[in-house]
């Protein structure tokens, strides 16, 4: 499934609120029209696009067809209810959708989702019927999940066999997760109609923003248009600052994911919680419903999680890695406010490893790049930030006596460039940390003045697949500096900047509410010339883990900006601990090699990673229960074996086959959360043992400076 059109992508860090995201009544078809407000907004965009947006795209034919194209797979992504005569109906759009957007005749949009919405009634209303027949799961048959590269269905005949499989699979999955057929057909009956009445609630405003979207991101995937309504919530999430969750989610293959949880949210502090976990049911109490969300739009499973501080939602989770039919559990959180200080960064010590002898390394974990404007506003001299708090705990950890430091930078999404400039500078001299290119090509440099150096003994930076925008800078000057080794995954490739431009300030009147645009209007590039974008950092020592990478980030997104280059900033290496290039690496590859061949851990990780990479592969299941059942039970006992390896290796208890799991109770609670604990463990500790590595080959070992 194409990745970048997933639509909006929402930080559930949310309080209660008296008005839902979701409409809660019908719209009448005939209302489905554009009106003044959107035409407006339309000639507002296409004209700020074109002036600001970084990317100089032409509004012509060309982009007409992407605008189609793109518009079409956002309605009906999988191609389960157009057929062939309506793309042929909507073909005379197709090269002048440019002259629509000039013109702001947005009709072709309104008749494509009129004719939309009755294809997903006639859709529902059959597949309700399907569920309360029979079906026999003897026949050997496929179901083709991953319809985005076949042809349109030909005609309704084809549809209903596509439905029948969808419908066929569906109860299936429900049957392998261990539900009787009673109340999977309720199950159903909710889903399908649930399907039905969401898309029958989008009203002018929800097509207009739909239809905008397929032009911004057939530019590039970070341009993107807020409807007014939507700004309103936005406004509201801001106000209502970290309370919620704590989870970023998005929509990917109609299951609402988890793309990341928040430091200090519940979602995070349960650890229960994984990237890549799938949201099937919400239910609210101790004793509320589960509710099957399967299908649902982003904002309405958004509008079930939300709630007030102290208040309980248990969320049913398909894990990351298990099959639409693999074992569901249930996670209870308590929404709480993400307090300041579970997200600033902290310190601790890793020693006595087997391998480090007597090395200590100090981490620094650093969850995001923050700055308490607001309070550096109001002149207080006090006021929290990444850098401050980062020269903090280095002082804490050379006072201890540490070795060399590593700062973790994992799942660390980015935050205030002014920070990632400030903290580079605690580790350099002085000297130009990123450069910024504008929409007109002028280019600024943003420098360490500070010849300060908070640290200047041995470094590593940690990093992974989610270590975007102010990380990659970060990691890419004390790359460039050769100031420190780089250890982990390809990073993110966020190398773009965005701003928000409020429409309204475009009009007159105080009346009119149009919405938001966000464009993105710069670059990042290194100081070294090239650009954190698309590639993101390419450690000095890559883990085995990043097998899936190549596909993550802004490299599995659609249109996304290119990597590119500038001139490069010459910088100097003089005073600090400087990684001596090629050299100093290769001597650190061999014996990190040599340790994850056998460690259980990244056995463990690696597993993991092999069974997502064939799961992404496949674009089909079988329908024939007896054969679904083996390759599920093949594939957890795979899983299981690979855990209990780990498991036993930390002295915890082995996880029981699916028979005794059946009777088993809660005890082994703790004993998850241990493994959770463990298991984040794998990589820094691995990180920590390269850092002796470097230490104990240097000779003579850099200074500390304190």
């Amino acid at each position: 499934m194409n990745k970048s059109s997933r639509f909006l992508i929402l930080a559930l860090l949310l309080c209660v609120s008296p008005q839902p995201w979701g409409k809660v009544q019908d719209v009448d078809i005939s209302e489905l029209v554009p009106g003044r407000k959107q035409q407006q907004s339309t000639l507002i965009i296409t004209r700020v696009i074109d002036r600001y947006h970084y990317k100089k795209t032409p509004l012509d034919d060309a982009m007409s067809t992407k605008i189609m194209d793109r518009y079409l797979e956002m309605l009906d992504p999988n191609k389960s209810f157009f057929q062939q005569k309506d793309i042929d109906r909507f073909s005379v759009y197709k090269s002048s959708l440019d002259d629509a957007l000039r013109k702001a005749k947005l009709e072709p949009a309104f008749e494509i989702f009129r004719v939309y919405r009755k294809r997903v009634e006639d859709r529902v209303v059959y597949a309700l019927r399907l569920v309360d027949s029979d079906f026999d799961f003897t026949v050997r048959e496929d179901y083709l999940f991953n319809r985005e590269d076949v042809p349109w269905a030909a005609n309704r005949s084809e549809v209903d066999e596509i439905w029948r499989k969808r419908v066929k699979n569906d109860f299936l999955s429900l049957r392998m997760s261990g539900k009787q057929d009673k109340d999977i057909r309720e199950t159903l009956h909710k889903r399908y109609e649930g399907l039905s009445r969401r898309v029958r609630q989008l009203d002018s405003d929800d097509v207009f923003q739909t239809f905008i979207n397929a032009y911004t991101l057939s530019l590039e995937p970070h341009t993107s248009y807020m409807s007014p309504s939507v700004s309103e919530n936005f406004d509201i999430s801001m106000r209502l600052s970290l309370e919620g969750i704590g989870a970023v989610l998005r929509t990917k293959n109609e299951y609402t994911q988890v793309q990341k949880t928040v430091n200090g949210g519940p979602a995070k502090l349960s650890g229960q919680l994984r990237s890549g976990d799938r949201i099937v049911g919400i239910a609210q109490g101790e004793k509320g419903p589960m509710l099957d969300v399967v299908g649902w739009r982003l904002q309405d499973v958004v509008e079930l999680i939300r709630g007030p501080k102290g208040t309980l939602v248990r969320l049913q989770i398909l894990p990351k890695g298990a099959g639409a039919d693999g074992p569901r559990k249930v996670v209870a959180l308590v929404r709480n406010k993400i307090k300041l200080e579970d997200q600033a960064a902290k310190q601790f010590v890793i020693e006595g490893l087997d391998g480090m002898e007597s090395t200590r390394i100090g981490v620094i974990e650093i969850p995001g790049f923050y700055r308490d404007f607001r309070a550096q506003m109001r002149g207080d001299k006090d006021f929290r930030s990444t850098t401050r708090d980062v020269r903090k705990l280095l002082n804490e950890l050379l006072d201890s006596g540490v070795d060399g430091i590593i700062v973790d930078l994992r799942q660390n999404g980015g935050g205030s460039l002014s920070e990632a400039t400030e903290l580079t500078g605690l580790f350099i001299q002085s000297g130009p940390v990123v450069q910024v290119k504008n929409a007109f090509g002028e280019i600024e440099i943003e420098e360490d003045s500070d010849p300060d150096l908070a640290y200047a003994g041995p470094l590593a930076v940690l990093v992974d697949r989610n270590s975007a925008s102010a990380s990659e800078i970060f990691a890419g000057a004390i790359q460039d500096y050769r100031r420190g080794i780089i250890i982990g995954e390809p990073t993110f490739g966020k190398g773009t900047v965005q701003t928000l431009v409020d429409l309204d300030r475009f009009v007159r009147s105080d009346d009119v509410h149009l919405g938001r645009l966000r464009l993105t209007m710069a670059q990042f590039f290194r100081v070294n010339g090239g650009s954190t974008q698309f590639r993101g950092v390419e450690p000095d020592i890559v883990f085995p883990t990043a097998l899936g990478a190549a596909d993550h980030g802004e490299r599995s997104l659609d249109n996304a900006l290119p990597w590119a280059s500038v001139s490069a900033v010459p910088v100097s290496f003089q005073g600090v601990s400087a990684v001596q290039g090629v050299s100093t690496v290769a001597q650190l590859w061999d014996p990190h090699k040599h340790r994850i061949a056998n460690d259980p851990g990244f056995q463990l990780l690696m597993a993991e990673e092999e069974t997502l990479e064939k799961i992404k592969e496949k674009d089909r299941v079988t329908l024939l229960e007896s054969e679904r059942k083996k390759e599920w039970e093949e594939r957890e006992n795979r899983l299981r074996e690979q855990k209990n390896r780990f498991r036993i290796s930390q002295g915890l208890t082995p996880l029981p086959d699916k028979d005794a799991a059946a009777d088993a109770d809660d005890e082994d609670d703790e004993d998850d959360e241990d493994e959770n604990s463990l298991t984040s463990r794998i990589e820094l500790n691995e990180a920590a043992r390269i850092l002796a590595d470097y230490i104990r080959s240097s000779r003579p070992r850099a200074a500390m400076v304190h």
